[in-house]
C-alpha cells in the first residue's frame, strides 16, 4: 500500500484539508507534512519535507498544493529520484504516472476548481507507470 505525503503552503492550505478528508474517506495511508494552520510560509521548506520522504521508497507518493502549483513543483524537483507533475487536468494527471512515473503530484489552489482536484487525486492514485519505452526516457533524467 502506497504511502502518501502531503503538504502545502499558505495559499494551498484550505485545499490541503479538503484533500485529507477525501484521503481519509478512502482509507489511503497519509501524512500531513504541515503547516498545521495558514500563517504564511515559505512554500521550499515544505516540498523538501515531502520529497525527502518520497524520495525513501517507491511506495511512497507525494501532494504538494501552493497558489500556482508551480513555485512546489520546481522545489521538489531539486531532489533525486523525484518526478513532480504539474497537474492541471485529468489528461495531465494520467500522462504524469503512465508516461513520467510521477512520484509527487503539484496543484495550485489559485488555478483549479476544487471539485475537479479530488479527480485528479484520484487518478494519480489509481493510474500505473506504462514501463517500456518509458523507462529507457526515464533512466536517461
Amino acid at each position: 500500500m502506497k504511502k502518501i505525503f502531503i503538504s502545502s503552503d499558505h495559499a494551498g492550505y484550505n485545499l490541503k484539508e479538503k484533500i485529507k478528508i477525501y484521503l481519509n474517506k478512502k482509507r489511503y495511508r497519509f501524512e500531513d507534512m504541515g503547516p498545521f494552520n495558514n500563517n504564511s510560509v515559505d512554500y521550499p521548506d515544505y516540498a523538501h519535507k515531502v520529497a525527502k520522504k518520497v524520495k525513501k521508497s517507491k511506495n511512497n507518493i507525494g501532494i504538494l498544493i501552493c497558489g500556482t502549483g508551480l513555485g512546489m513543483n520546481i522545489a521538489a524537483n531539486k531532489h533525486k529520484n523525484i518526478r513532480a507533475a504539474q497537474c492541471f487536468n485529468l489528461k495531465s494527471t494520467k500522462l504524469s504516472r503512465l508516461h513520467n512515473d510521477a512520484n509527487i503530484i503539484t496543484l495550485g489552489a489559485r488555478l483549479l476548481k476544487k471539485k475537479n482536484v479530488l479527480n485528479y487525486i484520484n487518478t494519480f492514485l489509481n493510474t500505473k507507470f506504462e514501463g517500456g519505452r518509458h523507462s529507457k526516457r526515464l533512466r536517461k533524467i
